[in-house]
C-alpha cells in the first residue's frame, strides 16, 4: 500500500529476490511512482519539469508485472481474513502486506483558503510554482527543513519572503542552537525576513476570500501574496483503524519493520525499534523510505531469513549554495559539539552525543569525506570519549 519511493522499492526488490506471483501496487495519487525531494527545490523553481521527478519510466513499471492501481487508495484492513479495501470497494486479498502510505501535511484552520497552501505531492508544488514569481511576496509559516527549502527557493526567485517560526531558534530541537543559529543566519543572509519565537495567530483576506496576508502573536501582520504552511506531518494511518495494529505515531514494529503476522511497513509511515540505537524511531526522509522498503520485502518473502532494520538514517537538505547531509539519530541529542570547520565561515561540522555513544553527526558545506568516518563511529557505537 503506497505507490512512492517506499511502495515501488518494495515492490522491485520482490521482484528481484525472485517473487513472481501477483503483485499489486496501490497508491492515493494518479501519478506514476515520483520523487519528493526536489518538490521543494528544483521543481519549485522551475529548474527541473514533472517528468524529471518520475522515478522510473512507465517502460521500467510494465517490466514488473505489477497491478497498478493508482487513484484508488486503501481504506480498511482485515488481519483475520487477509484483505484490503480499497475506497471504490475492491477487496484485494494479500498472503504479504508492506505498508507504505507516507504522511500528509498538519494543516492549521484557515488552510483550504484561496492563497494558502501545503506542500507534499506534485500537485501541491505545481500549484505553488504557479504563484510564484519575482516581486510576490510569500510568507512560510514553520522554518523546518521543508519551509526553509521552499522560502530559499522563492527566494531565489525575487521573491519577498517572510519565514515564521515559533521556536527561537528553528531546528534546534533536532540539530542544536549552533547549527538552528547558523542556518537562520543563512536566510536572513539571502534577504528572508526571519520571525522567531512568533506565532501565527491568523490570516487576513479580500473581501472575496483570496488570503492576503498573516496575523503574528507579537501583534503584527505581515503582507502575502500566498502562505505555505509548513508544520509538520501527520501518518497515513486512519484507513488501519479498527485493524489491531499499533497506530502510535505511525505503524509500529519490531526491529524486522513486522507490525503483524504477514504485515509490514516501510518508509515515512512506519515506527519501528532500531535496535542500533536502542529506540523506536520514525524517520521521514528518502533514503530511509527505500533501503526500510527493500529490508521489509526481503523479510516478507524470506521469513525464516530475517534480519533486523538496523540503519545509520542520513538525510541532506539543500538551502541556497550550502548543503546539509546528516547521519544518525539527533533528535534528544544530550551534547552537541562542534568538530571541524567555523560557523564563520559556513562549512563545519558537528557531533552528537546521547548517553555514552556518538548517535549523530552533521556537516555543512563541508565535503562528503569529511562525514563519512562519523557514519562508522555512529554505526560501531563508538564511545564519545574515544571519538575524538
Amino acid at each position: 500500500m503506497g505507490a512512492s519511493v517506499a511502495g515501488l522499492s518494495a515492490a522491485e526488490t520482490l521482484r528481484r529476490q525472485g517473487f513472481d506471483g501477483t503483485l499489486t501496487l496501490v497508491g492515493r495519487e494518479r501519478h506514476l511512482p515520483y520523487d519528493r525531494p526536489p518538490l521543494s527545490k528544483q521543481l519549485l523553481t522551475g529548474a527541473w519539469q514533472p517528468e524529471q521527478v518520475t522515478l522510473r519510466r512507465p517502460a521500467d513499471l510494465a517490466a514488473l508485472g505489477l497491478d497498478l492501481r493508482l487513484g484508488t487508495p486503501a481504506s480498511a484492513l482485515c488481519t483475520s481474513t487477509r484483505t484490503v479495501t480499497l475506497t471504490d470497494g475492491t477487496e484485494l486479498p494479500y498472503d504479504g502486506l508492506v505498508i507504505a502510505t507516507g504522511v500528509r501535511p498538519r494543516r492549521l484552520p484557515w488552510c483550504g483558503t484561496p492563497g494558502v497552501h501545503v506542500l507534499r505531492d506534485l500537485d501541491d508544488a505545481l500549484a505553488l510554482r504557479d504563484r510564484l514569481a519575482a516581486g510576490g511576496r510569500l510568507v512560510v509559516v514553520g522554518a523546518g527543513f521543508l519551509g526553509a527549502e521552499a522560502a530559499g527557493a522563492a527566494r531565489s526567485l525575487g521573491m519577498a519572503v517572510t519565514l515564521v517560526e515559533p521556536a527561537p531558534v528553528p531546528l534546534a530541537h533536532a540539530v542544536g542552537e549552533q547549527v538552528g543559529t547558523h542556518l537562520t543566519r543563512l536566510h536572513r543572509d539571502h534577504g528572508v525576513d526571519v520571525r522567531t519565537a512568533t506565532k501565527v495567530t491568523g490570516i487576513t483576506t479580500t473581501t472575496a476570500g483570496h488570503a492576503t496576508g498573516v496575523r503574528l502573536s507579537d501583534g503584527t501582520t505581515v503582507p502575502a501574496d500566498d502562505i505555505l504552511v509548513a508544520v509538520g506531518s501527520h501518518p497515513n494511518t486512519e484507513w488501519l483503524r479498527g485493524s489491531g495494529l499499533d497506530l502510535t505515531d505511525g505503524v509500529g514494529c519490531d526491529e524486522y519493520s513486522a507490525a503483524a503476522p504477514g504485515v509490514y511497513a516501510a518508509g515515512d509511515v512506519a515506527r519501528w525499534f532500531n535496535p542500533l540505537f536502542g529506540t523506536a524511531m520514525r524517520v521521514e526522509h528518502r533514503t530511509n523510505a527505500a533501503e526500510q522498503a527493500m529490508a521489509a520485502a526481503r523479510n516478507l518473502l524470506d521469513p525464516g531469513q530475517r534480519k533486523p532494520f538496523t540503519p545509520v538514517p542520513y538525510f541532506w537538505s539543500d538551502q541556497y549554495d550550502t548543503r546539509i547531509q546528516a547521519f544518525g539519530h539527533l533528535r534528544g541529542h544530550e551534547e552537541a559539539r562542534l568538530i571541524d570547520g567555523d560557523p564563520a565561515d559556513g562549512r563545519f561540522l558537528v557531533a552528537y552525543r546521547t548517553g555514552r555513544v556518538v548517535t549523530g553527526a552533521l556537516s555543512l558545506g563541508m565535503p562528503p569525506r569529511a562525514l563519512r568516518p562519523w557514519r562508522t563511529a555512529i554505526a560501531t557505537g563508538t564511545e564519545w570519549r574515544d571519538a575524538f
